[in-house]
């Protein structure tokens, strides 16, 4: 074994590092994937040319750090987005574009990371329109090849091509517009009549072909998977960023059940918020779970 490539993903790290010092100082937030960084702020209607002027600002600090140390802020492959609800941003119409590098991006509708498409409300329409896409093309391929494999070999293609594209970061559509929930149930449900290969002329119960499978229906998977992260982040405190929004729970007065292990730090204290688009928070949606 080389040691470059056991050591290549720590020293990438180390090498850019200084990328994180940098945003701090001005005061914003990031996130780092591999070679992509996104950075983000929380905009108010009175101030937020400053803020983007300090956004502005930071930028060109990157720039001014990636020439001299053989790397670069490519401007083609940078998209900026304000996100919001519909009446907040009609408080930014102003606003139409962001300096990348002496490089003017417009704003963008929606923009893709991490293979999910993230609209300007928050929506989720065109993710949920790819992933259907994407589903149904599978399902229409699975149709010709069912009759000559058995139950058990659909299974493992639908959990493979189908289900992880189903599941998929599938916690962020977490309050989503129940037409939205009723295509990717539609996408989950032809599924299951593929791989138990039942008529579409034949009455048959979708919830009973996944209960036979063993499967759960989109919004329950959805809470399924915010429950689980939800758990692992209350047990390793990490990620930092979630860990931070979660409040343990803290009764007005002692109760009986306060001396029950069963109970003890395991209950989080759901947080007052005034709209529907704050309700669908990690913050809100965790405890909720």
């Amino acid at each position: 074994m080389f040691p470059g490539i056991s050591l290549g993903p720590l020293l990438f790290t180390v090498y850019t590092s200084p990328v994180s010092s940098i945003v701090q100082s001005f005061h914003i937030q990031q996130h780092q994937y591999t070679d992509d960084t996104l950075l983000f702020i929380a905009l108010s209607p009175t101030g937020f040319l400053s803020h983007i002027h300090n956004l502005t600002q930071c930028l060109s600090a990157l720039h001014s750090w990636f020439c001299p140390n053989g790397m670069a802020l490519n401007p083609d492959k940078s998209d900026a987005i304000i996100i919001g609800t519909r009446q907040r941003s009609c408080s930014y119409s102003a606003l139409t574009s962001v300096d990348v590098a002496g490089s003017t991006i417009p704003l963008a509708d929606h923009v893709k990371i991490l293979g999910i498409t993230l609209d300007k409300h928050l929506t989720f329409d065109d993710h949920v329109s790819a992933v259907c896409k994407s589903t149904h093309y599978h399902i229409r391929a699975m149709c010709r090849i069912r009759p000559a494999i058995t139950e058990d070999m659909a299974k493992s293609v639908a959990c493979a091509l189908i289900g992880s594209s189903l599941d998929y970061a599938n916690s962020v559509m977490y309050g989503m517009s129940s037409s939205n929930v009723a295509r990717l149930q539609c996408a989950q449900n032809a599924t299951a009549r593929v791989v138990v290969w039942c008529s579409r002329r034949r009455s048959t119960n979708s919830f009973g072909l996944l209960k036979q499978l063993h499967g759960l229906p989109i919004e329950s998977r959805i809470k399924f998977n915010i429950a689980c992260i939800t758990y692992k982040t209350v047990s390793t405190a990490q990620p930092a960023y979630l860990h931070s929004v979660l409040k343990q729970y803290v009764p007005s007065r002692r109760l009986r059940s306060s001396d029950c292990s069963l109970l003890a730090g395991s209950l989080l204290a759901v947080p007052r918020v005034r709209t529907c688009f704050s309700s669908c928070s990690f913050a809100v949606a965790a405890p909720t779970a």
